[in-house]
């Protein structure tokens, strides 16, 4: 399995505005629409799918997570094309500039316009 193509699939109610966050926001490569009417990027070694879902997505957790060099260069350059980042004050999980330290790593939260929570995430280790 560890050589097959990875997809994760997202669900979102408005694929035209979906599309606009993820090529415009986020610049990724555009795969094209698939005959099942999901449309498809290319991001690192693996493929996302924009799948239309009446009620969208549910889910209340990370859907999908982006390892980043740099989590601030990378905060700095998504806000600079409007992406707003979620911050959070949790007993185990508190932001500062967006940023939470989590063991071995450095995480920033955000979503896309479907409600799909995305991060973005940093070695530290």
């Amino acid at each position: 399995m560890e050589t097959n193509l990875v997809t994760c699939m997202l669900p979102v109610k408005d694929l035209a505005r979906a599309r606009r966050f993820y090529e415009g926001q986020l610049r990724l490569t555009a795969v094209g629409q698939k005959p099942d009417g999901k449309f498809v990027y290319r991001c690192g070694g693996a493929e996302i799918a924009l799948f239309p879902k009446a009620e969208g997505t549910k889910a209340e957790h990370t859907a999908l997570s982006f390892k980043v060099a740099d989590i601030r260069a990378a905060i700095r350059d998504l806000e600079s094309r409007g992406v707003a980042f979620a911050d959070y004050d949790y007993p185990g999980l508190k932001t500062v500039e967006h940023v939470c330290v989590l063991g071995s790593e450095k995480a920033a939260w955000f979503t896309d316009p479907e409600g799909n929570i995305l991060c973005l995430h940093e070695d530290i280790a």
